[in-house]
């Protein structure tokens, strides 16, 4: 909380948010709520810097992948990431942009997605929507869970955070099954 009332923190908050969209493993989440729960009339904005510095770094994961998957490759298959970064393949194949928007929004890594888009070179405006919807959903969420239920609704979305996120997986894996074969 003290580091949440600094006059730096939004500047922390959009290096994190970045940072973690391309190659770093901390959720932006953990600057994100209790700055919300600190500054509850700048939870809007916080999500907002959130949001589009993760989309910003999205946009440099997917450099990455585009330009310098060969050289990243290696690391990769020795990283934990590579089951993630073989799932996101298959998934791109299959649901291309609804894969993103997916990975945006849930704990899945979405790192190894936008590295993913880079390399199989997925279209760059649906990824950027899919961005932007996904990672503005999750981050407006949060927000606005801190602005309303304060510390009360942070415990409540430590312990159920993973939960919520893979129930949205579900729903949409489901909606997308309806889809094709209704």
């Amino acid at each position: 909380m003290v580091w949440a009332r600094h006059r730096h923190a939004p500047w922390y908050l959009g290096g994190v948010s970045f940072a973690e969209s391309s190659f770093f493993p901390v959720p932006p989440d953990v600057m994100l709520a209790p700055m919300s729960l600190a500054r509850p009339e700048r939870a809007w904005r916080f999500a907002l810097i959130t949001t589009l510095a993760s989309v910003a770094g999205g946009l440099a994961g997917y450099a990455i992948g585009y330009f310098a998957f060969d050289a990243l490759e290696p690391w990769l298959r020795e990283s934990k990431y590579w089951s993630s970064y073989e799932k996101a393949v298959v998934w791109f194949g299959e649901y291309g942009f609804w894969a993103i928007f997916v990975a945006g929004f849930s704990p899945i890594p979405y790192k190894v997605f936008t590295i993913a888009a880079g390399a199989l070179s997925m279209a760059l405006l649906p990824f950027t929507l899919a961005s932007l919807i996904g990672r503005g959903a999750r981050f407006f969420l949060v927000a606005g869970l801190m602005k309303w239920g304060g510390a009360r609704m942070e415990a409540v979305l430590h312990r159920y955070v993973d939960r919520l996120g893979w129930a949205t997986v579900m729903l949409v894996a489901a909606a997308l099954l309806f889809h094709y074969f209704a």
